[in-house]
Parts: C-alpha cells; structure tokens; sequence
C-alpha cells in the first residue's frame, strides 16, 4: 500500500507508524512545511519502522495543481493538518483519484466534504473525514451501540486527554494542536434533544465526571465538533445524542471568563495602528506556556447508549501514555483510529462517497483491530433502572 501523510507533528507521527505496523505500508510520503519538523519525523519514523521506505515532502500544499500532483499514484492520503486545510485538499485528493481520511473536527468543514460525494464516487473513491477520536472513534462506538441496544434512545459520549499530573495555569498541556483546542471551546454544539435537532454554545453546560479514582475530581462541559454530522443522521430515531469534554476540576472556571472577555474571538480589533485578531494572540501568547514535549497522559472515552428505561450498553477506553513507542495517549486514540480506517480505504473495501466513519457500518471486526493496536476499549451492559 502506498500512503500520503499530511502533518509530521504528533498525530500524523503515530497514524504513519501504525500504517508502518499495521497497514501493510508499501511505501509512505511524509508532508510537512516545516523542513526541521519534518527531518525530525522521518528520524523517528526510522527508529520506529526500521523497514518503512520513508519519502520526506516539504511543501505548503496550496493552490490545486500541486497538491494534486503530489497524491495522484497513493492509494490512500491521510490528513493531520489542522481542519482548515481539508476541504480544500480532500477535493485534490478526489481529483487525484486517492482516497482520503483527516482528523477533522469542525462540523461545517465536514459538510462540505460531503457534498463531493457524487465527485468521489464517479472518481471511484472514498473521502471519511472527522477519523480521529471525538469526532471519529466515539462515534463509531455510538454508533455500534445504537445497533446493539433494541429500541436505542439516548447517547451520551465524554471523551478527554489529560497530562497526568494536572500541569501550569489550566492543569492542561497541549496534545493537539491550539488551532483545533480553540475551536473545540468556541462557536455550538450540535446534538439531539428530545428528539429535535439543536445547537447549544459551546462551552457550557457544566457538570462532574467520575474517571479512574488516581485522577481525583474531573469535570465536562459541551464543546463543539465532537458529535460531527451524527445528531442530524439520527434524528427521528433517538430522543438525545450529546457530546461532552471532560478535563480537570477547575478548568472550566479558568477558561470561561476568557471567552466571555474575548480572548478568543475571531474578530478583528485595532490596537494603536495594527489590526489584531484576539484568538491569533491567545495562540502565540498561551501556546508555549501550555506546550510540553515531554508530557506524558491519560485519555478517556466514555460512550453510553441506551433505551428509554435505562438499559444499553457503555464502551469506554482508558488509554496511558506508552513509554516504548514515546506516543502520547491522546497520539494513540487519535492516530491509531486513523490509520485503522485509512488501511481500510488502500485497500479499497469501503463504499465510494464521502461519509463520516460512524455512518460506514463498522461493526466487530473494527473493534477487534482496535484492540489488536493496543487501544483499551471495554464494553459493559447497563441494567434497566427501572427495576
């Protein structure tokens, strides 16, 4: 199989090594616009996957033509750049005649990519954006769980990635990038409630998570884009599809008078002379103080579904940081997800389209590969509470 990896930062690094392991990878191309960044990755690469023929691409991949040119002859592109880029490079990736997976993570993205739907199909291939964690793999377990539970109603997802300790001024350390964490804490939540469609800001809605005991107390709160297109495809089926970020108590009374500042509004104010867009300034400002190369952390999932008395089925992941590899928690449940579904798109067994992966009809043998690359997922019956 031949491979295109977008991004040679932290997820694009785990999703290459996993198509190395697990993805029968031929050959990849490595891409990023940073030469330092990108030489970096491809030494780990190498130290990783001794047997991986690794192609190094430094480029910016803008305008159409190159990026094209770039993807025609991959069997499969896999997207870790930040949500912005995908729209534009998942249509050259169609015109390439390449399949193409991202990270998503920004619903109104997503929904213009699959309106190039009849584009892939004619071009015979497959575009799954939102493949990561939330959105991807906690929709995908949703997903198998409303299969599952007879007369589904309800689904309830938490999902976090946490430094362990809590670590600075908001017990939190980047393990993605600030673009996407920016825009997961701004702009609404789309979800089911009480079986109509509505958007909620995000940010909002407070309430306490138990997690593993070593913790101590956590929190969630609605944030935006870890439902994707889900709630839309459900709606006259389910009563509530809902999506919570879980983090540390006392994060959310840190982070919510920012926003109700403005610190990360996208619009432009003027300071002296400059215009200056208050979110771009959040970034340069707090990126370096909640950047930590060497952090290491826990990532949560926590899927319920059930039917209208209390009964269904809970899947749930807690995944630590693996000192043999150096891949973060969050680098796994991301990448691996990724790199699952990106093996499956080289190997051309997934409808023609362009759909999110909750709506590919992954069932146990997805779950089973999963699990065969490391990722600690249990599923758990609820008992009716009605008795």
């Amino acid at each position: 199989m031949r491979y295109a990896v977008l991004g040679a930062g932290r997820q694009g690094l785990a999703i290459a090594y996993d198509l190395a392991r697990r993805g029968e990878a031929k050959s990849l191309t490595l891409v990023d616009s940073d030469g330092e960044r990108l030489a970096k990755g491809v030494e780990r690469l190498k130290r990783l996957a001794k047997r991986l023929q690794v192609t190094p691409v430094e480029a910016k991949l803008e305008g159409d033509a190159g990026p094209v040119e770039l993807f025609r002859g991959h069997d499969c592109v896999v997207s870790a750049l930040p949500y912005r880029f995908n729209n534009m490079l998942s249509r050259a990736s169609i015109r390439a005649q390449a399949c193409w997976c991202d990270l998503g993570g920004h619903t109104k993205t997503v929904e213009d990519q699959v309106a190039y739907a009849r584009e892939a199909r004619m071009r015979r291939v497959t575009v799954v954006p939102d493949c990561g964690l939330a959105p991807g793999l906690a929709n995908v377990l949703a997903a198998m769980g409303v299969a599952e539970v007879p007369g589904a109603r309800h689904v309830r997802i938490r999902v976090g990635g946490l430094p362990v300790p809590p670590k600075g001024p908001l017990g939190y350390s980047l393990l993605f990038s600030i673009e996407g964490l920016t825009n997961e804490y701004t702009g609404e939540a789309l979800m089911l409630r009480g079986g109509e469609l509505v958007r909620v800001e995000a940010f909002t809605e407070l309430e306490p998570w138990k997690g593993p005991r070593e913790l101590g107390p956590l929190e969630c709160f609605l944030t935006s884009g870890g439902t994707s297109l889900a709630p839309m495809g459900y709606k006259g089926k389910l009563e509530t599809y809902e999506y919570k970020t879980i983090r540390y108590k006392g994060h959310f009374g840190k982070v919510r008078p920012m926003i109700e500042l403005g610190l990360l509004s996208l619009e432009p104010i003027t300071i002296g002379r400059a215009k200056v867009v208050p979110r771009d300034v959040f970034h340069a400002v707090a990126g370096p103080v909640l950047a930590d190369p060497g952090v290491r952390d826990v990532a949560l999932l926590q899927c319920d579904v059930t039917d209208a008395k209390g009964a269904g089925v809970r899947y749930r992941m807690v995944q630590r940081f693996d000192a043999k590899t150096g891949f973060t928690a969050m680098e796994q449940t991301t990448g691996y997800p990724t790199a699952a579904i990106a093996h499956a798109l080289a190997r051309r067994i997934l409808p023609h389209g362009t759909m999110p992966p909750d709506r590919l009809g992954l069932g146990a043998e997805h779950l089973k590969q999963l699990r065969r690359r490391g990722l600690k997922i249990r599923r758990s019956v609820i008992r009716d509470r009605s008795v």
